[in-house]
């Protein structure tokens, strides 16, 4: 996502699709950000409208890149919404798409803990994706990335009150329990090749410009248990954030301060 943000030019746009609460901060981005969402939430800044992902009001070409972070797994209907990101997306622009794999424990669980969580699509191939994608908007598919989870949904210090009592039969949410997850599913994932800490894809399309731009597309298996955000094993390692504790190397989140498991990339 970043790779897109950081290249956009001064006094562009670009849409924050299906936000929530915002996909990424305003100041990630020298673009003027818009963001849509059919409810109206708390953002992170930048202009937002109220709209349907089906019937945006935008004029066409309007936008420099489009960010749909985790929301066409919640989208009813997607193919209209996958003809709107080619109207409104200017033909030079870039498109990124992430979505959970519904094939996945972490999926499975999130679903099975919300009751749906509001997933009426379910994605299982992210080949079957990508070219569906490309065939309703025309815009190229550049790559795809693996995306890791730490069950930070499940930390009761940020889940939704009041909490969901098959929250107790999945360690509680304590953050213990989320770090004795991670550490496991990581090494289960190394030893016996599983997908125990996968969550689903990244997937780019269109121009990401300068043309140099290099996407990294390494798995970043340290993801944060409290706020969930993924950080590069030599990025922790470089800013010393790294320590041993009883034998297991662990991390202090640079972002909420939680102690985490650590892995290699």
């Amino acid at each position: 996502m970043h790779e897109i943000l950081d290249s956009l030019p001064a006094g562009s746009f670009v849409l924050d699709l299906g936000c929530a609460d915002g996909s990424f901060a305003e100041s990630a981005t020298r673009a003027n950000v818009v963001r849509v969402d059919r409810n109206r939430l708390q953002n992170k800044g930048g202009r937002f409208v109220q709209a349907d992902a089906a019937m945006l009001p935008f004029p066409d070409g309007a936008f420099m890149a489009i960010i749909s972070n985790h929301s066409l797994e919640h989208i009813c209907d997607i193919h209209g919404s996958l003809r709107e990101i080619r109207r409104v997306l200017r033909s030079e622009g870039a498109l990124y798409i992430a979505v959970p794999d519904a094939s996945t424990l972490t999926d499975r669980i999130y679903r099975w803990l919300s009751r749906g969580g509001g997933h009426v699509n379910a994605f299982i191939s992210p080949a079957e994706l990508a070219a569906g994608v490309e065939a309703a908007t025309g815009f190229r598919h550049v790559t795809t990335r693996t995306l890791c989870s730490s069950l930070s949904f499940l930390n009761r210090r940020i889940a939704p009150r009041p909490l969901p009592r098959r929250l107790l039969l999945l360690g509680g949410g304590y953050e213990w329990s989320l770090f004795t997850y991670a550490w496991f599913s990581r090494r289960l994932d190394h030893w016996l090749g599983t997908r125990m800490s996968v969550y689903g894809w990244a997937l780019y399309f269109g121009t990401i410009e300068p043309p140099d731009t290099t996407i990294d597309t390494k798995i970043r298996r340290n993801v944060c248990i409290r706020c969930g955000a993924g950080h590069a094993a030599s990025f922790l390692e470089a800013c010393s954030l790294v320590r041993s504790r009883l034998g297991i190397r662990v991390y202090r989140c640079p972002g909420c301060g939680a102690t985490n498991p650590f892995s290699p990339d």
